[in-house]
């Protein structure tokens, strides 16, 4: 007979670091499995053969993982020059070889013209969709669409090592950025090709990866240190303005109501707070002045 895994009502977000060789997928139905969550979702796909910085939202704080999906990024990508593949990556197979006569006063001179704003085409292998189908899919069939370019931007883009056909860059970038593409781009500009050998996401928004857990090390917890391990959903939420209510005007809010507070002063989305310090959600401040509900928390019974 086969049972089945209690779940949880564990609520919270793990800062997980992806190991290569999997997908995001199931590195989040990994740690899932590891809380016996009964929901689950990360805040932004990691390809198989990256690394790093992996934020798995669990229960109720699955309700706010939109906020970390939109924010910056940052990446450590090994690019290696000389040679292009299918897929931008050492998953594909090999379409070029070209010698490398590059110096370093080239590279640094062709970096810099990628910072700022940039237009890029998604790449086919991507998950991105055409007419309900990933564009992943249409590549393994060998065709390809058209995509429309998109405008994103690189804030910083510093090299670490050039060393013969490779450059170890850091890039801290806005949402969309795809580091493959970026990796091909510069190569083409170098006048050699490229795709990228490795990447590893070290930090998203406020979040770092000197803070994230392998799922080795959380698979050597017991459950209360692996609980322990878990953010607050409201740290998704870092950048929002902060809102304390009075008991009243919880008890009205929870059930939907908008409410109105005198001074407050704020615009848009703010994080909800009752007297006590708990996380009540998030609300939106009305023209009238009035903070109306958004999304939140739903809080266990008993």
């Amino acid at each position: 007979m086969q049972y089945r895994a209690v779940k949880r009502p564990v609520s919270g977000v793990l800062l997980l670091d992806k190991p290569a060789g999997i997908s995001s997928n199931t590195a989040l139905q990994k740690a899932k499995r590891l809380y016996q969550a009964a929901k689950a979702g990360h805040t932004g796909n990691l390809d198989p053969f990256a690394t790093g910085l992996l934020p798995v939202c669990l229960g109720e704080a699955t309700k706010f993982s939109q906020f970390l999906l939109d924010a910056d990024k940052t990446y450590q990508g090994l690019i290696r020059l000389g040679q292009t593949t299918t897929t931008g990556d050492p998953e594909g197979e090999v379409l070029t070889r070209q010698e490398v006569r590059v110096g370093l006063e080239q590279v640094r001179q062709v970096l810099e013209r990628f910072i700022g704003k940039i237009s890029q085409v998604p790449p086919m292998y991507s998950a991105l969709k055409r007419d309900g189908k990933a564009l992943y899919e249409y590549a393994r069939q060998g065709l390809e669409v058209e995509r429309a370019p998109r405008e994103v931007t690189i804030y910083g883009l510093i090299l670490e090592r050039f060393a013969g056909d490779e450059l170890l860059v850091t890039v801290s970038c806005s949402k969309g950025t795809y580091i493959r593409t970026l990796a091909e781009d510069i190569g083409k500009a170098l006048g050699c090709g490229a795709y990228l050998q490795s990447l590893r996401r070290t930090a998203i928004g406020e979040f770092a990866i000197k803070d994230a857990f392998t799922l080795e090390r959380l698979e050597a917890m017991t459950v209360e240190e692996r609980d322990a391990r878990l953010l607050s959903g409201d740290s998704l939420l870092q950048g929002h303005p902060q809102v304390v209510l009075d008991k009243d005007s919880v008890f009205y809010l929870q059930r939907g109501q908008a409410v109105w507070l005198p001074r407050v002063t704020e615009q848009g989305v703010v994080r909800l707070y009752d007297e006590a310090g708990l996380f009540l959600g998030i609300g939106e401040v009305t023209e009238e002045g009035k903070i109306a509900p958004r999304r939140l928390v739903v809080f266990p019974s008993g």
